[in-house]
């Protein structure tokens, strides 16, 4: 996290007014780079056209209404089951939490799992998170709390999409979004009958780099003030964070293991996102540590042993993430609580660089809970 050193370390910068500074004092001064998510694009890309010439997959794209302190929020989800597929077991996949995170990252994975011939159909659904991807962006104050709100609701209220699941779902999900659904389950909020935790993380970019003392604290609270504020939040958001050259820089730098599976058409996909309406609320929370379900290793790893002979997990690490990140996803290596951990290749987000890799290894694990109730 090189790029936001002069802001987050030195003292002077940090301690600028609103009124101190230009566009221009930004550009010189700031670059601002944080974990991203993208749409499809990798090595297994030879064999995405043979999951797309499988039997028909019907899609179905939606927008469920999330009740949170008067406010009614519009959350996009999509989805996916093979046509003609009846009493299918259900799977709720949820995005890496990023500034560009979107249902986009679980689709090719969703659509091959849904093709899979055996014993059982399957029926996925995908959803955006509250203030990311294509669900409204309103100008919450948001934190892990109020994400975990959004899940438990989604995945409890009786208009839900996910409702006729019966209480047999299995909820995968990236990066902290993971972590997230394994605290929510810890605390008996949710009861999914599995979990699989792809690449999961606990630390935002700013907190995994630069620590969480009081000084830090601080900086943070004043960069995510500074993001949410009405005139110079968006030109500081737009000129460091929305720019196609930074969101092509973050992928190929430690959100992709290979940078030539960054395309053109990636990017501008992506750099989409941040345009709009209230795009950058939830990134400023996410940048800054707020979003944060845990704050230390150890906690990360009791998330996981408070679920110990309750409910399957499945975690995915991948050979390629950032090393600070790899280090917390290689601490769950036979932790308490993790019934299975795999590697593959990739880096924060394998689900979308390597998604049929991916899917063989969800797919395995379904097969090795679920088998004998098929």
């Amino acid at each position: 996290m090189a790029t936001l050193t002069a802001l987050v370390v030195s003292p002077a910068i940090a301690s600028f007014s609103r009124s101190r500074f230009s566009g221009n004092q930004f550009v010189r001064t700031i670059r601002i780079q944080c974990a991203t998510s993208f749409s499809s694009s990798s090595v297994d890309s030879s064999k995405k056209a043979t999951v797309l010439e499988k039997t028909s997959v019907e899609t179905k794209t939606g927008s469920w209404q999330w009740r949170f302190q008067d406010n009614a929020v519009n959350v996009y989800y999509e989805e996916h089951k093979e046509g003609g597929a009846s009493n299918a077991k259900n799977i709720l996949m949820i995005p890496t939490i990023s500034d560009v995170s979107t249902v986009e990252e679980w689709r090719m994975v969703a659509k091959d799992i849904v093709t899979r011939k055996g014993e059982t159909d399957w029926h996925t659904t995908i959803v955006d998170w509250p203030g990311l991807g294509y669900s409204d962006r309103p100008s919450l104050n948001y934190t892990a709390d109020v994400m975990e709100n959004f899940l438990i609701q989604f995945m409890n209220a009786s208009d839900s999409p996910v409702k006729n699941s019966g209480g047999d779902l299995i909820v995968v999900g990236g990066g902290h979004a993971a972590t997230i659904a394994v605290r929510a389950a810890g605390k008996g909020l949710i009861k999914p009958s599995a979990i699989a935790a792809v690449a999961p993380t606990w630390a935002g970019p700013l907190p995994i780099v630069f620590g969480r003392s009081s000084d830090m604290e601080s900086r943070y609270g004043l960069l995510r003030g500074t993001l949410r504020a009405p005139a110079v939040g968006w030109m500081m958001y737009n000129v460091l964070v929305s720019n196609e050259k930074a969101i092509q820089s973050q992928y190929k730098s430690h959100v992709y293991a290979d940078p030539n599976n960054v395309t053109p058409s990636i990017v501008e996909s992506r750099y989409a996102l941040t345009k709009r309406k209230g795009a950058r609320f939830a990134p400023a929370a996410f940048l800054t540590g707020l979003l944060d379900p845990v704050q230390s290793r150890e906690d990360f790893l009791s998330l996981f042993a408070e679920l110990d002979g309750k409910v399957p997990v499945l975690v995915v690490s991948t050979t390629s993430s950032p090393k600070r990140s790899k280090a917390e996803m290689d601490a769950l290596r036979e932790a308490k609580g993790v019934t299975k951990f795999v590697d593959v290749p990739g880096a924060l987000l394998p689900q979308e660089e390597y998604p049929l890799t991916v899917a063989d290894e969800l797919y395995k694990f379904l097969l090795e809970n679920f088998a004998s109730n098929m």
